[in-house]
């Protein structure tokens, strides 16, 4: 009769030859039940697999995990955070911007969406319209407002309104040194507005135009 550390030597030999077990095929070829191969698993350590609903195995010491701590075997997915639902959490949370639907999906390689919507129901992520989608986000509050802002810093500059725009161009023209900033500040006092240096950097991309195209030429010399 077998013994329990023969077993257990049988069952990493077995993971050595396929690293991806189902549990009643592996308990099959160990000659013994399915609970006493789960005590073996456990004994041993392992991961099971955050696709194909946790039914494959892995022992801890075969993953590679890249640096969102997935790993995949052919079609099978693991992941360091375990079920499919702690690794949405996981790596929604350390994102700097959050993610949608489908950027996990990809990341996964599995669709996630009905997942999602769960998690965010019972308070696990939280979320926000983004297009025609939504964007997941963490539920922990410092990171949420941190994410947020990235997000924020990461969209496009408002385009500035038209006569906005007309008196930007006209103070360059007036004074081709200022810088942008100078542009923002002069314009934006004037008017009690606030004027960002990226809209204004948007303005003159947008109609091609350069800062140095207007620089003030320097007068000859002599009569």
């Amino acid at each position: 009769m077998a013994t329990e550390a023969t077993r257990q030597q049988q069952l990493v030999s077995l993971f050595s030859s396929h690293p991806c077990w189902m549990i009643e095929p592996l308990a099959g070829e160990l000659g013994c039940s399915v609970p006493s191969t789960r005590r073996y698993l456990k004994a041993t350590g392992y991961y099971s697999s955050f696709t194909h609903n946790g039914k494959w195995y892995t022992l801890k010491s075969i993953p590679r995990f890249d640096r969102d701590g997935l790993w995949f075997h052919e079609l099978i997915g693991f992941s360091r955070a375990g079920s499919l639902t702690g690794t949405l959490v996981q790596l929604v949370g350390r994102s700097p911007t959050g993610l949608t639907a489908q950027q996990l999906g990809v990341k996964l390689r599995c669709r996630c969406h009905s997942v999602l919507v769960q998690l965010c129901r019972h308070g696990k992520l939280a979320r926000q319209p983004m297009g025609r989608s939504h964007l997941y986000l963490a539920v922990d509050q410092p990171v949420q407002a941190a994410q947020l802002q990235v997000l924020a810093g990461n969209q496009p500059a408002a385009a500035l309104p038209a006569e906005i725009a007309v008196l930007i161009l006209a103070e360059f023209i007036r004074q081709p040194e200022l810088s942008f900033e100078e542009l923002a500040a002069v314009v934006g006092g004037s008017r009690r507005l606030s004027i960002k240096t990226a809209q204004i950097t948007d303005l003159f991309a947008r109609h091609g135009l350069k800062k140095t195209t207007w620089a003030a030429k320097p007068k000859p010399c002599g009569p």
